[in-house]
């Protein structure tokens, strides 16, 4: 018995010895730590006061509104995480270094690794919809479709390029971006995914207004609850297309770099 505890011991402290050499994952736990209780701690909040409560949008459940935010944080977690998997998965199935020296051109090879996981994460918001519509009276026949489109696509142009920074640190580096999940942090408390920023400190309500994913937010949830058109959507739309047309292309040259530097240093499939 003294034996079995002995090595018990032995492989957690060498597992530990391991994690002890990233300090990195220990900071950025904590950090998310800190988000998720400002989350619930603002949640709490919301629910609990029935002033707050009327920030709702006019003849609207808090069911329809949390779940438009939670569903709209899944497509956001898609665009920011598909292209760190998508390079993963080559990585791993030995893949990787024929798909980056072929003739095709990048962004051909970005938007095709991105195609199925957008394609999926699609569906299954479809499918979340489609329970809420059929069993918890979610209003789906308030909805203006195409202005609901032309937010997703907005949205996904935005923070794609986000992602292809993600998965150009992955290249260098070898290891996830601890910047990717510091945004998914902080929008998840500023982003108004489950109460309006309105109720947030007016410190953070600066960083709200700063932060793209409250526009985008504020966008789905004007097209989806309200059925505003696209023209009166027209500001939020403008903002992340803004920000679309700075962020995506600086991130194409900056993967495109990246891939370069690799294959000059040899280090392209290193794990």
């Amino acid at each position: 018995m003294r034996r079995i505890l002995r090595d018990i011991f032995l492989f957690f402290q060498r597992d530990l010895r391991i994690a002890s050499t990233y300090r990195s994952p220990f900071i950025l736990e904590a950090v998310e730590a800190l988000f998720g209780a400002a989350m619930f701690y603002y949640v709490a909040r919301f629910v609990d006061s029935p002033a707050l409560r009327e920030a709702l949008p006019q003849g609207k459940t808090y069911f329809a509104y949390s779940l438009a935010g939670f569903v709209f944080f899944d497509y956001l977690n898609a665009a920011l995480d598909t292209f760190d998997r998508s390079l993963l998965e080559a990585r791993d199935a030995g893949t990787l270094e024929p798909l980056l020296v072929t003739q095709v051109s990048l962004p051909v090879i970005l938007i095709g690794s991105a195609f199925y996981p957008f394609a999926a994460t699609m569906l299954r918001i479809a499918v979340y919809f489609g329970w809420a519509a059929a069993f918890f009276n979610f209003p789906l026949g308030a909805a203006n479709w195409p202005a609901v489109f032309v937010v997703l696509l907005s949205t996904l142009l935005a923070f794609s390029g986000l992602g292809v920074l993600s998965a150009a640190y992955l290249l260098l580096f070898k290891r996830g971006n601890p910047a990717k999940w510091f945004i998914l942090g902080v929008s998840s408390v500023t982003g108004g995914m489950l109460f309006p920023v309105g109720i947030l400190p007016p410190w953070l309500q600066i960083v709200a207004h700063l932060n793209p994913v409250t526009y985008a937010m504020d966008a789905m949830r004007g097209a989806l609850l309200n059925g505003q058109g696209i023209l009166s959507l027209g500001r939020p739309l403008l903002l992340l297309l803004a920000f679309a047309a700075v962020i995506l292309p600086s991130s194409v040259a900056i993967f495109s770099w990246a891939l370069r530097r690799t294959k000059i240093t040899g280090t392209l499939t290193h794990r």
